[in-house]
C-alpha cells in the first residue's frame, strides 16, 4: 500500500461503509485502459471509449468526453454500464473516460475526496484524474470535457471543477457534496450528516480564492434523494447556492414538479440555465435508473429505480 494511502484506511465510515458489493476490473470490449497519461500520483487506473463515428467532426474535434466518477466499492465501467451512460454514449457519439480507484489506495475504494493532498489543485488524485482527462482530450480529439460524479466521485466531481473551470464545460453532482466540505476524517463524517460546516459565501470565496479572474464557471446539474441517510441533502442545496453565488445566477430559483421529483433552476442574465437541482421523493443514496425508458439504465446496487433517470437528464442538460 502506498505510504501517501497508509493513514486513510477508514473511509468505509465515508460513503462507503454500507456498500457491500464486489468490484471487478474492468473488462469490458468496449473500454480500453489509458496507459501513458503522465504523472500519477493518485495511483490511479483508467479506461476510456473512444466516440464512435467521428467521421464528420473538424480536425480539432467537435464531439465531447465524459468523465465518470464512480462511488466507493464500485467499478466504473460497470457503473457506466449500468446506468446508462455506456449505452446513450455509443447512441450520441461521445466518448468516455473512466478513472478507476483501487483498494491499495482505500480500503472501499473510494476516491479520496475528504483528503486535501489528493483534492487541491495538481495534487494526488486531482492531478491523477486531470493528466488523465488532459491525455484523453489529446489522443482522440474531443473538444468539450463534461464530469458526472456519484457519491465519493461526486465529491471528487466538486473538486474537479472548482479547481478546473476552464477544463470543464459543465458538471454533474450526483449524492455528493460541494467543494471544500472536509479535510478530513471527522469533518467528513459531520459534512455528510449535516451538511458543511462553511456559509455559502465562504464556500464561494474559497473557490474565488484558486481563481480571482475567473469570469465563467462551468454549468451544474445536482442530484439528491430526500430519504438519502448516507449523504445529507442539505449538501446538494449548499452545492446549488455556492454556484449561484459563483455564476451570479438569479437568486431565486424556478421550481417545476414531475412525477416524484422536483426541479429547481437557476438562470444567468442571458435566460440560460446554469444550475439545476433536481430532488428525488422517497429517495436514498444512489444513481436514479428508470429502466422503462432507452438508455435508462438498469436496477443494481445504488442504481435506484426511479420515475426520471440521472444520465439521461443530465445528458439533455448538457446538450451532447
Amino acid at each position: 500500500m502506498s505510504n501517501k494511502k497508509n493513514s486513510l484506511t477508514l473511509p468505509l465510515l465515508l460513503l462507503g461503509w454500507i456498500f457491500s458489493i464486489q468490484s471487478a476490473q474492468a473488462t469490458d470490449t468496449h473500454y480500453t485502459p489509458l496507459t501513458d497519461f503522465g504523472d500519477n500520483p493518485g495511483e490511479l487506473t483508467g479506461f476510456y471509449l473512444p466516440a464512435t463515428d467521428t467521421s464528420n467532426t473538424s480536425p480539432t474535434g467537435d464531439f465531447s468526453l465524459v468523465v465518470l466518477l464512480h462511488g466507493c466499492i464500485q467499478d466504473g465501467v460497470e457503473l457506466a454500464n449500468k446506468s446508462g451512460l455506456t449505452s446513450l454514449a455509443i447512441a450520441n457519439k461521445f466518448a468516455v473516460l473512466v478513472p478507476q480507484q483501487s483498494y491499495d489506495n482505500n480500503v472501499k475504494a473510494c476516491f479520496n475526496w475528504f483528503a486535501s493532498q489528493d483534492t487541491q489543485i495538481d495534487s494526488g488524485e486531482m492531478l491523477s484524474i486531470k493528466n488523465m482527462i488532459l491525455a484523453t482530450q489529446e489522443k482522440l480529439g474531443a473538444k468539450h470535457v463534461y464530469v458526472i460524479g456519484l457519491s465519493a466521485g461526486g465529491a471528487m466531481a466538486s473538486a474537479a471543477i472548482v479547481n478546473y473551470p476552464n477544463l470543464f464545460q459543465s458538471g454533474a453532482v450526483i449524492a455528493g457534496l460541494p467543494y471544500p466540505c472536509a479535510d478530513n476524517l471527522i469533518k467528513a463524517i459531520s459534512c455528510m450528516k449535516q451538511g458543511p460546516a462553511q456559509s455559502v459565501e465562504e464556500l464561494a470565496q474559497f473557490a474565488k480564492a484558486i481563481h480571482p479572474k475567473q469570469t465563467r464557471w462551468p454549468s451544474l446539474s445536482i442530484w439528491t434523494g430526500d430519504s438519502d441517510n448516507v449523504v445529507s441533502a442539505n449538501n446538494a442545496k449548499m452545492l446549488a447556492s455556492q454556484w449561484q453565488v459563483l455564476t451570479q445566477s438569479n437568486a431565486k430559483p424556478t421550481v417545476t414538479n414531475g412525477s416524484g421529483y422536483s426541479v429547481s433552476r437557476w438562470k444567468d442574465n442571458q435566460n440560460n440555465t446554469v444550475i439545476e437541482l433536481v430532488t428525488i421523493n422517497s429517495f436514498g443514496h444512489g444513481i436514479a435508473v428508470n429502466p422503462d425508458i432507452k438508455h435508462g439504465g438498469e436496477q443494481s446496487d445504488f442504481l435506484l429505480k426511479a420515475p426520471i433517470s440521472s444520465i439521461n437528464e443530465v445528458i439533455k442538460f448538457w446538450g451532447i
